[in-house]
């Protein structure tokens, strides 16, 4: 029995037969890749020192650019291209710059709590502030890279004078017996004598640690923010050879094999 094709002009089956055509393409695409993931993506659920399997990879190249199973990138990234592409789901950020426009506070510190927490968002959980902060350094004033390297450090530490207690969450999430490592706790010495520490305070004080799902903040809502105080490069963050556009770049290109 002949199958039905699908008319012409039937939307919805044209718009089926593209994403089939796509999805065969990408499994034809990623046949012919050998896709390594670094150890740092694994370790833990491996033991690093074992050398990898070695995976099956005669007439395949391996891959050193773009990821077929990711969004591609514009060929001129921009931040919001990364919020946009790279970034996980940014609700807590854009609440917490909300919350800072809301309070009052300075431009540059909305623009710190809406990337404090780039480096959970889009590269690693451990030692979040500190990844952000490096993220964002060439770009931002030495403050705004300041407080949020800061806030890794002073979110342990309830500043009650300030308006800030220590997080519920934190005791479900750690336990109420946590202590920080002595880095923490040497850091949170330091920035409390500094004369920025009112403006990484402010980080945690507006960081929200439980956002709203029914509060629904837009990123364009913050454009004439970062236009002001982002310097975004004119050859797209990642290709602009400052001293974290390989981070950027590994952010863009997280499989590439080297």
């Amino acid at each position: 029995m002949t199958p039905v094709r699908p008319a012409a002009d039937d939307p919805i089956m044209n718009s089926l037969a593209r994403a089939e055509a796509a999805e065969h393409d990408l499994a034809e695409e990623l046949d012919r890749l050998v896709i390594v993931k670094s150890n740092i993506y694994t370790s833990g659920e491996r033991d690093p020192r074992v050398p990898l399997p070695r995976q099956p990879d005669q007439g395949k190249r391996y891959l050193m650019g773009h990821d077929p199973r990711l969004p591609k990138m514009p060929d001129k990234p921009t931040l919001f291209d990364f919020f946009r592409l790279r970034f996980g789901p940014s609700n807590h950020m854009l609440q917490s710059a909300r919350l800072a426009q809301k309070n009052g506070l300075p431009e540059k510190l909305v623009l710190a709590c809406l990337v404090h927490d780039i480096g959970i968002a889009g590269f690693i959980r451990a030692d979040h502030g500190y990844w952000a902060a490096q993220l964002v350094e060439p770009y931002v004033d030495e403050e705004v890279a300041w407080a949020i390297r800061y806030h890794q450090a002073l979110r342990f530490f309830p500043d009650e004078s300030n308006g800030y207690k220590y997080p519920e969450l934190y005791t479900k999430l750690f336990g109420p017996n946590y202590v920080p490592e002595p880095y923490i706790r040497e850091a949170h010495r330091f920035a409390t004598s500094h004369k920025w520490y009112m403006s990484s305070r402010l980080v945690t004080i507006n960081d929200l640690y439980a956002f709203d799902p029914d509060v629904q903040v837009e990123l364009d809502d913050f454009t004439d923010v970062v236009g002001r105080h982002f310097r975004q490069p004119e050859e797209g963050l990642g290709l602009d050879n400052s001293p974290s556009s390989h981070m950027w770049r590994t952010i863009m290109w997280p499989t590439r094999y080297l």
